[in-house]
């Protein structure tokens, strides 16, 4: 069967397993069509898998002038009351206030061009990823042509406000929801009547182990090597983090901080190292392209991130598949993928403990070793992309083709 994979944005560079979800259904036989909703900047597309993503993508914005057109002609001739209808559906499903309502214009501009286009490309069922935009234009564009549409679900920000007020009305259109981790599933379910539940399935992010990179020997690194991988952004909790790296470095334990990613936090970030005293034992790399991160984490000894709020991270799963284990906070899916066999959990928000987990971490190199033992067989078991995707196969296969 033809099946649309539909974001905001395809190619992005945090979210490459979507990339990994769509080459493992194709290699079991799914014919997968990406579509997106914006083309990704040309510092995105980093490697050569993103810019074969990105010539085989079809995108709705920026819209040429008679592509748009040509869309409301093709509605209104052909579907002119499933256009009507999902115009209504568009006024209706939306937060309260003015811009909501302008918004909700665009948003039926774009899911007529969609739908448009699957309607040429014989799609049989959309699926999208994150309960954001993307989501309303697929939830749109579906039901103006009668078409299956199902949703995955990855954080704690599909149930806050805005996107959370939505998501009942994407819930009950869909045919079914695959939700990351059991957390977010139970989330879904308490904003669902429970004669919806049954849709509500467990799908793992999953990890190709054939493309992971060596993992590096401790013994080449001449002091212990700390990576945290993740936007520079408040949720994050970067500070808090370079605070209980700091609490350890005064502590005397002498190891090297590695942060790779960016956002608007940088300035800040920057500032607290400086203030800490950080410079000689932190180093910034800045957003770099998914091999280069597997790189930085293969020459890790642990990895840490210190969030307040996450789904189930990708890259916990990247760094316990290359057997570096790792520290997180205690929130949303993590405890799922994580516990003491393969790295350390602290209650979020609390740096001493954090710094303590450095601190048992950093100073125990056999206890490392056999929590990325562990950590690797873990994901093997439960997170190789081929097996993940077993689930999407057997509700795929259930649309007639």
């Amino acid at each position: 069967m033809r099946v649309a994979y539909l974001t905001s944005q395809y190619p992005a560079p945090s979210h490459t397993f979507i990339l990994r979800e769509v080459e493992a259904l194709r290699e079991q036989g799914v014919d997968v069509q990406t579509f997106s909703v914006r083309r990704p900047a040309a510092a995105e597309v980093m490697s050569q898998a993103d810019r074969q993503a990105s010539d085989s993508t079809w995108y709705a914005l920026p819209p040429a002038p008679l592509t748009l057109l040509g869309s409301q002609l093709w509605a209104l001739s052909t579907r002119p009351a499933g256009a009507l209808k999902t115009l209504v559906r568009a006024l209706r499903h939306r937060p309260p206030g003015l811009r909501s309502l302008v918004y909700a214009g665009f948003y039926w501009a774009e899911a007529i061009m969609l739908a448009r286009e699957l309607d040429r490309q014989e799609i049989a069922h959309v699926h999208n990823h994150f309960a954001n935009p993307a989501a309303i234009v697929g939830y749109l564009a579906t039901s103006m042509l009668d078409l299956p549409w199902s949703l995955t679900l990855h954080g704690i920000s599909e149930f806050d406000y805005p996107a959370g007020l939505l998501l009942p009305d994407k819930i009950g259109a869909a045919k079914f929801i695959a939700c990351v981790s059991h957390f977010g599933r139970a989330q879904a379910f308490r904003m669902t009547d429970p004669h919806q539940w049954d849709k509500l399935i467990i799908v793992r992010c999953g990890l190709d182990m054939r493309d992971l990179p060596d993992r590096v020997p401790e013994t080449s690194r001449a002091r212990p090597r700390v990576v945290c991988v993740g936007r520079l952004s408040p949720e994050k909790g970067h500070i808090g983090l370079l605070r209980a790296f700091s609490q350890q470095r005064r502590a005397g334990l002498d190891a090297e901080l590695c942060l790779i990613g960016d956002g608007p936090e940088q300035a800040r970030i920057e500032a607290e190292i400086d203030r800490l005293g950080l410079q000689d034992d932190c180093v910034m790399l800045g957003r770099q392209p998914n091999d280069r991160v597997l790189r930085e984490v293969a020459n890790s000894d642990v990895l840490v991130m210190a969030s307040f709020m996450e789904g189930l991270p990708v890259v916990l799963m990247e760094a316990l598949a290359l057997e570096v284990p790792v520290i997180a906070p205690c929130v949303a899916g993590i405890p799922e993928l994580v516990d003491d066999t393969c790295g350390l959990l602290f209650a979020p928000g609390d740096w001493d403990q954090l710094a303590n987990a450095l601190g048992q971490m950093l100073q125990d190199p056999q206890r490392r070793l056999r929590m990325g033992k562990e950590g690797r067989q873990r994901i093997e078991a439960e997170f190789d992309v081929r097996r993940a995707v077993e689930p999407l196969l057997s509700r795929f296969a259930r649309d007639p083709t």
